[in-house]
């Protein structure tokens, strides 16, 4: 389940971005009562991207920002309870992260829910019904 977060250079330090990829994946987990699971563990994925500055934008104007976007099955982020704990969550790791520099509003997110039987896991892919029989016998 790919957590993409992409950064305008600087808006974190770059020693700190795959600190931020830990923790919201680490946040993901936890908000899905799945921190330990060992399928769903290594099956949250992410994408780090560090755009230079001027190429990121808002309203079609540059802006230096943050980005978090999560592909999962429908029973993921299924709730208006677990969105809101996550993607807050979230916000406020990237927000400590850059010191306080990076304002919550310059910092957004969205969640998308994948077709299902569109996941692959171990090269097989797999119904949501398969993949949370896998979740819960890991």
């Amino acid at each position: 389940m790919p957590i993409s977060l992409t950064l305008t250079e600087g808006v974190i330090a770059a020693d700190k971005a795959p600190i931020a990829v830990a923790r919201i994946t680490e946040s993901f987990l936890k908000h899905h009562g799945l921190a330990g699971n060992r399928i769903m563990t290594a099956n949250v994925t992410a994408h780090l991207n560090i755009l230079p500055k001027g190429q990121t934008f808002a309203g079609g104007k540059p802006v230096d920002g943050a980005w978090i976007e999560t592909k999962t099955p429908s029973f993921a982020l299924a709730s208006h309870e677990v969105q809101t704990a996550f993607f807050g969550e979230a916000t406020d790791i990237l927000h400590d992260l850059s010191g306080g520099a990076l304002a919550r509003d310059r910092i957004w997110s969205n969640g998308v829910h994948a077709v299902d039987g569109t996941w692959n896991l171990d090269g097989k892919p797999m119904t949501n019904e398969a993949l949370a029989g896998a979740i819960t016998a890991a």
